[in-house]
């Protein structure tokens, strides 16, 4: 099993050893570490109402691309445990009430991201910064429209949406702000993992 979580396509799948027990171990280590990394990313915010701005995305986008879609979906779900049984993992905090807050569709999201991007790496993306650029959008734009479906589902508990226009006011509140920053994020996250690929992978 272990030689079948991730693939030589991506980071992670290069340097790996050729044991499989060893190559096992490893992998548990690196999904601990990615969601120690993803917590790291979620204390640096902004914190606006009702979605703060996090680096999460940037941290997965790039975790996923590195790790593959097994790995890296296996990471954020375990994240995700984390935050669910109250480690303080996310933005401001854990536990399942935060999970099913208003950015719980986003938290879900991030595992759907993360198996496109995770996806796309197994298939040779790293060496294509265009390919995981593009790759990393779709995935972004999966996890926003899973936290915006959310959004809407709580829209008639929610005080901060204008009940005269829901669907613009929780586009106008959740996501609107965050798509420069994201493409941003985007940008930064493929550049670092291709250029990781042809600086270190693409000369093994």
């Amino acid at each position: 099993m272990a030689v079948t979580l991730t693939t030589p396509n991506t980071l992670l799948g290069v340097f790996q050893p050729k044991g499989a027990v060893i190559k096992l171990a490893i992998n548990a280590v690196t999904v601990v570490l990615g969601t120690l990394l993803i917590t790291a990313a979620a204390k640096i915010n902004v914190p606006v109402w009702p979605v703060p701005v996090t680096l999460q995305s940037f941290a997965i986008a790039a975790l996923a691309a590195t790790f593959g879609m097994r790995i890296g979906v296996a990471t954020v779900a375990l994240y995700l445990l984390e935050g669910a049984m109250g480690l303080p993992v996310f933005a401001t905090g854990g536990g399942m009430p935060y999970l099913v807050g208003p950015t719980g569709g986003f938290l879900i999201g991030f595992l759907a991201m993360a198996a496109v991007i995770g996806f796309a790496a197994d298939r040779g993306a790293s060496s294509r910064p265009f390919t995981m650029f593009g790759a990393m959008m779709v995935g972004n734009v999966v996890m926003f429209a899973f936290g915006f479906a959310w959004l809407l589902a709580m829209a008639g508990q929610a005080g901060w949406i204008d009940q005269t226009n829901v669907v613009a006011s929780a586009f106008a509140k959740a996501v609107q702000p965050f798509i420069v920053w994201d493409i941003l994020k985007m940008a930064f996250a493929s550049l670092t993992v291709t250029g990781l690929w042809g600086l270190f992978a693409a000369k093994r």
